[in-house]
């Protein structure tokens, strides 16, 4: 595709991976800008990746479950096993290329760091990178001089609201929530709610992991994290509310009492778009809002009693260093808890909390303490995890 911008989709067999290659298809097909596609990251739904390879002439993909890789078909050159993303990017990209980051997880860290120390841009959809190794990754984009355009819908809301105004005028930022499916319902009922219950979300499709993470609120937390590394702004100034229909994404306050907000119906494929097109617009593939159909808009506070999320976030942001790393590595390892049956829903806060208070906040100026600050913290987690389990017994 002469002409067109190159593009690797890291998670794209996930439902940010797959919009971005729907909004790619789009762009092509609407005459705006045109992105070729040089690689595809997954993990192990090869059947998805060689149906997307084959529907956009890739032929470079990486597979983190190296026995999914045999099951691809010739002439795809696939890397397999643990780092494959890493690998693919240090073997593919060339400096100016866009990278979408979608891997969940700390697994998404290494290769999106990879990705910026080639030069490339980077369309950021995974929160763990900057909640884990925010200073990290802010060094490596000032030294390298890339973009890092942020994707959830929720920051993108922010880097948009920021077009009126600059970083040094703001005097808060708000992001808002769905609530998830626990809104309403009453701290005992939430406590024990079951792994089917957290996975019914009233608003968006996503994948498991963030699916529950937004049932806890912990998506939510794990944004303030990410929005202060993104815009550098203290925990005091960035605040969280509920909004159940999901059509504000964010507010920005001004000093002056301005506050300016941005709003769509919601579709993840609006904030992937921006951030390829970025810093043009072009004819979308989103839904737009009926306003003539809309009567009301919602907001309440966040009831911090039952979701200490947002709290242990700011407390995060404060201790600075490897805490954001203990922070995310311990509220994955109490997922993983929660969805295999050893702790309650209840228990993933507390789990994450007691991490944090077990651990130091050492330096995190580089990607191996980032690391070791995660093995450790997960250690820690899966241990009280095992105490609640035995005691629960």
């Amino acid at each position: 595709m002469p002409g067109a911008r190159r593009i690797i989709v890291l998670g794209s067999t996930g439902s940010i991976g797959t919009a971005t290659l729907e909004v790619v298809r789009h762009l092509r097909e609407s005459g705006g800008p045109a992105y070729e596609v040089i690689g595809l990251a997954a993990g192990s739904n090869a059947a998805r990746v060689a149906a997307q390879a084959e529907a956009f002439g890739v032929h470079h993909v990486a597979m983190s479950d190296a026995s999914s890789a045999a099951a691809l078909p010739a002439g795809i050159e696939c890397i397999a096993g643990d780092g494959a993303a890493t690998a693919l990017v240090e073997r593919v990209a060339r400096p100016g290329d866009m990278v979408m980051a979608s891997i969940v997880g700390a697994a998404g860290i290494a290769p999106t760091l990879a990705a910026i120390e080639r030069g490339c841009h980077v369309a950021l959809a995974n929160k763990e990178t900057l909640v884990a190794a925010g200073a990290v990754v802010r060094e490596a984009v000032a030294r390298t001089g890339v973009d890092l355009i942020p994707v959830d819908s929720e920051h993108s809301a922010v880097f948009q609201c920021l077009r009126a105004g600059r970083t040094s005028e703001v005097a808060r930022l708000v992001l808002t929530a769905s609530g998830g499916p626990f809104r309403t319902w009453t701290p005992e009922r939430t406590r024990d709610a079951t792994l089917a219950e957290a996975l019914r979300h009233p608003t968006w499709q996503m994948g498991r992991k963030v699916t529950i993470d937004s049932a806890s609120l912990m998506n939510k937390a794990l944004e303030v994290i990410e929005a202060h590394w993104l815009f550098d702004l203290p925990s005091s100034r960035i605040d969280a509310i509920v909004h159940p229909q999901s059509v504000v994404h964010s507010f920005v306050e001004f000093v002056d009492g301005s506050t300016v907000a941005q709003l769509s119906p919601p579709s993840m494929k609006l904030p992937i778009q921006y951030a390829l097109t970025w810093p043009e617009r072009t004819g979308g593939c989103s839904p737009t809002i009926a306003w003539d159909a809309l009567r009301t808009l919602d907001f309440e506070p966040v009831d911090h009693a039952r979701f200490p999320a947002i709290g242990l976030a700011k407390r995060v942001i404060d201790a600075g260093g490897t805490a954001g790393a203990t922070f995310n590595a311990a509220n994955e390892a109490a997922v993983e808890g929660f969805v295999d049956g050893r702790i309650r829903f209840g228990d993933i806060a507390a789990v994450v909390e007691e991490t944090l208070d077990a651990l130091p906040v050492r330096p995190a100026a580089t990607l191996a303490a980032v690391l070791d600050a995660d093995r450790e913290a997960r250690a820690v987690a899966r241990e009280r995890i095992g105490e609640r389990a035995a005691a629960a017994r």
